[in-house]
């Protein structure tokens, strides 16, 4: 896949939350996590992140949006239940993106959403769990960016046939 993602919230202030996208930005192959502004016991995040993510994937903690340094060129995308956001489904990913999502029990900070070049929406009928909502986005992602056959007319998988066996001969004289 080109490209790179980082994910990442503000305000987040559920140890447990912050683990479990660690993990799943990991199994994802995110770049980098974030936080702005979060309130977390840094001791629980690692009863969620069973995978100790630290040590694969770059976590960046800032204390305000003013101290949030993203990379050049990279696309600050927010991730809002608001009537003017797209559906996910429907959204184009930038080729280098940030999924920046808003607290649990929150939005987006007015300043945060601002910052945003694009806002997606995860079309449910009412908020899902944060660490929830950032599986999601990354699903959406590497479904739509990862290079994968094309979905069927009908249902199950693609139907391709099997690779042809490459055998080695030796070769024969003539």
């Amino acid at each position: 896949m080109r490209g790179y993602f980082g994910i990442g919230s503000e305000r987040i202030s559920k140890a447990m939350n912050l683990g479990a996208v660690l993990r799943t930005a990991h199994a994802f192959d995110a770049s980098f996590v974030f936080t702005v502004n979060a309130h977390h016991n840094a001791r629980e995040v690692n009863l969620a992140d069973t995978s100790k993510s630290g040590t694969h994937v770059p976590l960046y903690e800032w204390d305000s949006l003013e101290e949030m340094r993203l990379p050049k060129g990279c696309v600050l995308v927010g991730v809002e239940l608001d009537e003017t956001a797209v559906d996910l489904p429907s959204f184009r990913h930038p080729l280098n993106a940030a999924y920046f999502l808003g607290p649990e029990k929150g939005s987006l900070s007015p300043e945060a959403a601002a910052l945003c070049t694009h806002l997606v929406k995860i079309p449910t009928r009412f908020c899902v769990n944060l660490s929830v909502a950032a599986a999601l986005v990354m699903y959406d992602r590497t479904v739509s960016m990862g290079g994968y056959a094309p979905r069927p007319v009908s249902a199950g998988g693609p139907v391709m046939a099997p690779p042809p066996h490459a055998e080695w001969r030796k070769p024969r004289r003539r």
